[in-house]
């Protein structure tokens, strides 16, 4: 039986409600954050999102805010100290993975204007509302984010499989997974969309 009120995955821990009733499923439009949200997907693969919750402000000093035209310049030397950081997940392939993609964000960037209309434009702009009444019943992915997924990785993206990219568009809005009983799936709709 589901808890009335909010989405049972965001009911154990303040980290998690937190995000959950401010971030998780608000329409995002700016390119840092959007990275953010990627990178932080790809992080959290394997690993539980209350991990990566705690360790977000960490994140952030490591990968100097998430400024993804600083972090395509890092070289060697900044990887091997992104490694010895004990506040990050130290996984050289998903660090590795991370400065890559901010190379690829950037050539993205110039050639489609902004990684936000990139996004948005699989959605003609409108997020995707799901009504799902249990959490059991949404999907690990879709046939939306295996397109986006091969899409990124034909633009040189590593990391960036069916299933992170779901939950990605989860994070980023572009799709509303809130469940039918919790207050955000509304809410959301009221305060974000365009009417």
């Amino acid at each position: 039986m589901v808890e009335t009120g909010r989405c049972p995955w965001a009911l154990s821990d303040e980290a998690l409600i937190k995000y959950h009733d401010e971030e998780w499923g608000v329409p995002l439009h700016d390119d840092i954050r959007l990275f953010e949200f990627l990178a932080l997907d790809i992080f959290q693969a394997g690993l539980s999102w209350r991990t990566i919750l705690k360790k977000r402000e960490n994140f952030r000093k490591a990968f100097h805010d998430f400024d993804f035209a600083t972090i395509a310049n890092y070289n060697k030397k900044e990887i091997e100290d992104l490694l010895m950081n004990s506040g990050i997940v130290r996984n050289r392939l998903k660090i590795e993975a991370v400065v890559n993609n901010a190379k690829c964000m950037l050539r993205l960037v110039e050639k489609r204007g902004s990684f936000d209309e990139y996004l948005w434009s699989y959605v003609n702009g409108k997020p995707i509302v799901n009504n799902y009444r249990t959490y059991g019943e949404v999907p690990a992915h879709t046939s939306l984010s295996d397109l986006i997924s091969a899409d990124l990785r034909k633009e040189g993206f590593n990391f960036v499989g069916s299933i992170i990219i779901y939950s990605f568009l989860q994070a980023a809005g572009i799709i509303n997974d809130h469940i039918l009983t919790c207050f955000r799936h509304q809410q959301i709709q009221e305060n974000y969309y365009e009417k």
